[in-house]
């Protein structure tokens, strides 16, 4: 299939290279321009279901930009909207002439609107709220109008405001009630974090200072004064016009359909690094605190981890390259900017002056490395239950480097976790995609072999072409014993590939939501910079478009309605709305002829097992408080009226935190089952002790799933009767 992809891509470029783009200079809006040609051509061409660009095109396109640009309308006037709405209908038009005058028109006007807004929120908050009034505010934005004046705006922005900051209020209230009570020997801390009492000699049992509700209120003003003052620094005031473009852009792309998406190249490099789990640079996570680039986290076994020099929370302030005299300063730099000054290949060394947590400024010197994502990459650990060994393995996504298949991927990964597991005397394995969104193609018809002997995976589908049909070929198997697939809402595209295969073979029960996500399309990431011959310009970006839509191997689709789960449990997930078939220009669902395929050999009892397994879901008290507690969960999304008098609110809290009580046991559960991880990585815990720490959550989280447990118990009524037959394994190929 990989060499399959890189034909398409081929022909894609061979195809476009007729284009008729020149090696003339461009100024920066040409650029844009440029990138509106490209794409566009792209689409109409290479899309899987391109869409005509006609008026109503246009008038998508225009009400999700505007949703995009201004979702809570604050920042648009009427007026405005009212100058704006005359290209509702050309948009199309100006797509096909390169045009970007509506963008040119909303962006500017939009920076006019934004610095205008913070006089605005300043003035509101240097004044007391009333919290005696009876009002209340309204948060369902789609249905409001925009306004017509600035007195209009000022009170639009006064409720937003007076809503953000009633919670800072309540919260200092709540706070100072406790400190009091806490300070009267009901209950206290000390320095040390040990608890004191009364009879405590040790300690002072004076109460703080009582501050008045005035006060309080003060400082709740002052609270959201510093976050929105942040938000605007740290994100809105950083952004820069091509930032506002990529929204433009994607307002565009995106209904073709909500997979296809423009990537500018910072979020291309984000996209590599997330599908790969790896970057080069010195391993911390960074963030933009007003105007200073600060650590937030040290990656585990990366360059600065290693070297100890760095912490969390130190302040970069300067960067200099190897071999360079001058440092540049980044205090007041992008994010972004400064990012890539700090990144670099393997083997340099970057040079970093840093003001340390005391406040000392020291150099220091990191010789950059590959780093990777710990979180990426599938994980596991051996379980007991009544004498039996089984093991879990959790696989967050499907992984891989897309420069080099052969380099760490998740299928090599599971199928190394697997010989580990059976090392340890496996008996039976789960394997948990939920949450997991999704990735590689190759990955999971390459991991769907390790379960089957050979035989088809996944039918797949491009507009025009016949279809193609995905098969393992390799006739070794790394497991052939008891399998359950844990899935959820949130379990998408390959996850469905996987699960769908396992389920149509009869190989593994699949346990979950009534329905995974939904997402039948494949997609492709096109680099626009080799659409464009001698471009003068810089980075264009990559376009991620659909080109083709899988099917599973029984003719069905997974598009939209996703796979059904053997056994159907609920979750938080059960009443959100966050299918594919909730968003916005959704592909349709639809079906081909199915192809050949032989149930598992070693199949016994699965629909019996089934069976079982459903009958004490239904009667388990655990999963119907999930239920009870998934319905109230959407019950309180929906509410959007909300109070502005501090004793109605009040009252509201103390309602909703005693309707919450009774959800307490949730957190309470537990199944009484020991997690251990595996020996090779117990012997990194010596030297790594956040990735011990890491391990003991995961294994905690999972003594408390209720879903692991079912899949344990479903696993032993597989085993009662299954054949295990041990086969040795291949590498393949």
């Amino acid at each position: 299939m990989k060499k399959k992809y890189n034909v398409f891509i081929l022909l894609l470029l061979l195809a476009f290279a007729s284009c008729s783009f020149t090696s003339k200079t461009f100024d920066d809006p040409d650029k844009d321009k440029l990138l509106i040609q490209v794409i566009t051509y792209v689409l109409e061409r290479g899309h899987f279901d391109p869409k005509v660009l006609n008026d109503d095109f246009s008038a998508a396109v225009y009400t999700d930009y505007l949703e995009q640009l201004d979702p809570l309308k604050r920042y648009f006037y009427k007026s405005d909207i009212d100058e704006f709405e005359k290209y509702k209908t050309e948009l199309d038009d100006q797509l096909k002439a390169y045009d970007i005058a509506f963008f040119n028109l909303t962006h500017e006007r939009l920076l006019k609107r934004i610095e205008e807004t913070k006089a605005i929120y300043r003035d509101i908050l240097n004044k007391p709220f009333n919290y005696a009034v009876n009002e209340t505010y309204n948060s369902d934005y789609e249905k409001l109008e925009y306004v017509k004046n600035k007195k209009q705006m000022k009170e639009r922005w006064r409720q937003q405001l007076k809503f953000t900051t009633i919670s800072n209020y309540d919260e200092l209230i709540s706070y100072q009630e406790g400190s009091n009570k806490a300070s009267k020997g009901k209950i206290g801390i000390k320095k040390d974090g040990t608890f004191i009492d009364s009879e405590d000699k040790s300690t002072t049992n004076k109460s703080p200072e009582k501050k008045s509700l005035a006060q309080l209120e003060e400082e709740a003003r002052a609270e959201t004064l510093k976050s929105i003052d942040n938000y605007y620094n740290d994100y809105i005031d950083d952004q820069q016009r091509k930032d506002w473009f990529s929204i433009y852009v994607n307002a565009i792309v995106e209904e073709f359909d909500p997979h296809t998406f423009y990537f500018a190249p910072e979020d291309k490099d984000r996209f590599d690094q997330q599908m790969s789990g790896k970057l080069e640079g010195i391993g911390a996570r960074l963030s933009k605190k007003m105007d200073n680039t600060k650590i937030v986290e040290l990656i585990s076994g990366g360059p600065a981890w290693r070297g100890k020099e760095l912490e969390v929370g130190d302040i970069i302030q300067k960067v200099r390259q190897e071999g360079e005299e001058q440092a540049i300063n980044i205090v007041g730099m992008r994010l972004d900017d400064a990012i890539k000054l700090i990144k670099g290949p393997k083997g340099t060394v970057v040079n970093l002056t840093v003001k340390k947590v005391d406040g000392t400024i020291e150099d220091i010197a990191i010789t950059r490395d590959i780093v990777e994502l710990e979180e990426t990459y599938a994980k596991s650990s051996i379980v007991k239950n009544n004498d039996k060994r089984y093991g879990v393995i959790n696989l967050p996504k499907f992984y891989v480097d897309f420069e080099d298949y052969k380099k760490r991927n998740a299928a090599s990964d599971i199928k190394q976790e697997i010989e580990r597991l059976k090392e340890e005397g496996m008996e039976g394995l789960v394997l948990d995609l939920r949450n997991n969104g999704g990735g590689s193609l190759q990955t999971v018809v390459d991991m769907a072999g390790l379960f089957i002997k050979d035989g088809p995976i996944v039918q797949v589908r491009s507009t025009g072409e016949p279809k193609e049909v995905l098969k393992d070929k390799d006739k070794s198997i790394s497991w052939d014993g008891p399998l359950v697939i844990l899935v959820n809402e949130l379990s998408a595209s390959a996850s469905e590939i996987l699960a769908a295969a396992m389920q149509d073979y009869k190989r593994a029960i699949i346990i979950g939501s009534k329905q995974t996500y939904g997402k039948g399309t494949v997609q492709n990431v096109l680099d626009l910079n080799r659409m464009v011959r001698n471009n003068s310009q810089g980075d264009l970006g990559a376009l991620k478009l659909t080109t083709q839509k899988f099917y599973r191997i029984n003719g069905g689709s997974t598009q939209l309605e996703g796979v059904k789960s053997d056994v159907v449990v609920p979750d938080r997930y059960s009443f959100i709305d966050v299918g594919e078939k909730d968003q916005e220009n959704p592909l349709p669902w639809d079906k081909i002829d199915a192809v050949d395929y032989t149930f598992w050999d070693s199949y016994f009892d699965y629909d019996t097992t089934i069976k079982k397994s459903q009958e004490r879901m239904s009667n388990n008290a655990q999963l119907k408080l999930i239920e009870e507690n998934a319905k109230w969960v959407k019950s309180r999304m929906d509410e959007n009226v909300h109070a502005l008098n501090y004793k109605a609110y009040k009252q509201k809290i103390e309602l909703t935190e005693e309707e919450a009580k009774r959800f307490d046991k949730l957190s309470e559960y537990q199944t009484n089952l020991t997690f251990e991880s595996l020996p090779y990585e117990s012997q990194l815990f010596a030297s790594d002790s956040i990735l011990k720490t890491k391990r003991d959550r995961w294994h905690e989280s999972l003594s408390q799933d209720v879903y692991i447990e079912e899949a344990l118990h479903v696993l032993e009524d597989l085993k009662m009767s299954y054949s295990i037959e041990k086969i040795a394994t291949t590498v393949k190929d």
